[in-house]
């Protein structure tokens, strides 16, 4: 079957739309898994205690229960955060055993005070997680030494890096990066406007 030219201007053009309104998709489904992530991570942190948070172990020797910490930890890895809304990436997440230092790339101009950094990240999220530490501690759980803190270091009012330290548990570092990269992309948009 032959086309003429004109028909195949318009085969290509179709082609480019097409592949066009599937990555306008694929951006949008992305947004939507992270978002979803999100969610998840705050409902099942504030909807009930994980066993690994209260496992206790018993001895032999008498029926005292002694707490003990989880201990799963990550190794040494790097994940990159990338934008929602045009995957480019933002800051990079460097996790060790003991800390997520997530540090922005370099042409990132982030105020420290454009929400919702503080008021969702910092102050939920972290601060979640700082108090259910905090409780453990008083609890004597967990040594006070092991409660979840948090750097942040700056460029004048600008973010350069987070450091979260003594996480503890390897679903927090997924709640970390997913928030940090939720909470990011939307302080971005509200600099763009």
């Amino acid at each position: 079957m032959k086309f003429s030219d004109e028909q195949i201007q318009d085969i290509i053009a179709m082609r480019d739309n097409i592949v066009k309104q599937m990555d306008k998709h694929q951006n949008a489904i992305e947004t939507l898994q992270k978002n979803l992530a999100i969610l998840d991570s705050i409902l099942k942190e504030s909807s009930f205690t994980k066993a690994s948070a209260i496992k206790q172990v018993k001895t032999s020797e008498s029926s005292k229960n002694i707490p003990i910490e989880p201990t799963e930890k990550l190794e040494k890895s790097t994940i990159p955060i990338t934008s929602g809304s045009d995957g480019k990436i933002i800051a990079n997440a460097y996790i060790t055993p003991d800390q997520v230092s997530i540090i922005l790339a370099e042409n990132m101009e982030i105020n420290a005070d454009t929400p919702p950094f503080k008021s969702f990240f910092i102050d939920r999220i972290i601060g979640e997680m700082k108090r259910k530490d905090s409780a453990e501690a008083e609890n004597g759980k967990i040594q006070k030494e092991s409660v979840i803190d948090y750097i942040i270091n700056k460029n004048g009012s600008d973010i350069r890096e987070i450091i979260i330290k003594n996480y503890r548990q390897k679903e927090r570092v997924n709640e970390i990066i997913n928030t940090a990269g939720w909470s990011l992309t939307r302080m971005l948009e509200k600099i763009k406007k």
